[in-house]
């Protein structure tokens, strides 16, 4: 595990910014955000690009940058924190979501990110991550979706899709991927979201919204791996991507293409794509990222395919509920308002009264 170390001074609880975190004390530039490490990815990379988006959102959002805390994993992604003046621990793989938990909890003043992969997310970390999303821990997750391993070079992911030549699955991959909305929102995922990464003003609203979140944010970024997976996403960038992208705007109809041709309606317990002309204006579907109704969220997910026929991008949800790490320090305080801690009432609270002595 490495800590990223930069020279910022201690934490001073000041003005408050987003959800508590203490605001900056004047104006701040992409360039406040910018470390003195030399940037090491591949050329062409999809996160060279939500990197500079990052940094100028953080510059927007007004926070001081020793109340950030950025958590990743292992891979590509994973070397995020060395690259922004903020704190960073480049941790172990698919752990960052644990740890983000108990900076989340001892630490209120933080605002607390995990950046990973799909890889490192959804594969040896796939139980951290869904844990995180079910307790609402106060944290924002980025998971970078290049649909491959690129940092060990090239095998299939848990998102690659069926049929997926690699060097691990040299005559296709035969593993059905997951949908990371359906199974963020099938975790209880308070706020979840899609963006691309060559989408900068898109990727910064969204990234917007989840730091004013209280509670775990969930966004999916669609970023391109030039090296082991190139052009893995070309469709949503050129030719006819408007007929494939769904994006969503709270209160406004499902319409999308490049004259709003097709539009979402509701099928059944679920929802489908038609054109336009073919169904009334009535029962086009008017997008509410803040409804109770988890069903709806995920029937959303559901659009997206793994031929990226559709890609539904946005808040697809966005709703309140009490967070773990309130809760835990809640619990605390009450804790030591019966038991004021001294080295017996400590060890009391620790033993119960379920212990016996043997011998």
């Amino acid at each position: 595990m490495t800590i990223v170390e930069t020279s910022l001074a201690g934490t001073d609880l000041g003005l408050t910014g987003v959800s508590g975190v203490p605001a900056a004390d004047g104006p701040q530039k992409v360039k406040d955000f910018t470390s003195d490490q030399e940037v090491r990815w591949c050329p062409g990379c999809g996160d060279y690009v939500i990197l500079a988006t990052v940094r100028g959102f953080l510059a927007e959002l007004g926070l001081r940058r020793e109340n950030l805390m950025f958590v990743s994993g292992i891979g590509c992604s994973s070397r995020f924190p060395y690259y922004l003046e903020a704190y960073g621990i480049h941790s172990i793989h698919g752990r960052a979501p644990a740890i983000a938990t108990g900076l989340a909890v001892t630490r209120p003043d933080l605002s607390v990110w995990v950046v990973t992969g799909d890889g490192d997310a959804l594969s040896i970390g796939g139980n951290h991550l869904i844990h995180a999303l079910r307790r609402n821990v106060n944290m924002t997750i980025l998971l970078f979706n290049n649909r491959i391993y690129g940092l060990t070079k090239g095998q299939y992911s848990p998102t690659s899709e069926q049929g997926k030549i690699t060097k691990s699955t040299p005559m296709g991959s035969v593993d059905h991927p997951f949908n990371t909305l359906s199974l963020a929102l099938g975790a209880e995922a308070t706020f979840a979201a899609r963006a691309i990464d060559s989408d900068r003003a898109g990727l910064t609203e969204v990234l917007r919204a989840a730091a004013e979140h209280r509670g775990t944010s969930f966004v999916e970024i669609l970023q391109d791996c030039p090296i082991f997976n190139d052009g893995s996403f070309d469709v949503l960038r050129r030719g006819d991507a408007e007929s494939r992208l769904v994006p969503l705007r709270h209160g406004q109809p499902l319409r999308f293409g490049a004259d709003g041709e097709y539009a979402v309606v509701q099928s059944g317990f679920g929802l489908r794509v038609a054109r336009t002309t073919e169904v009334a204006e009535a029962d086009i579907v008017v997008h509410d990222a803040y409804s109770d109704n988890p069903e709806y969220a995920y029937a959303l997910s559901r659009l997206s395919d793994q031929d990226l026929g559709h890609v539904v991008t946005g808040i697809f949800r966005s709703v309140t509920r009490p967070t773990y790490d309130d809760a835990v320090r809640a619990q605390t305080t009450t804790a030591s308002d019966r038991n004021p801690l001294t080295p017996d009432s400590l060890q009391t609270l620790l033993t119960g009264p379920e212990t016996w002595t043997v011998g």
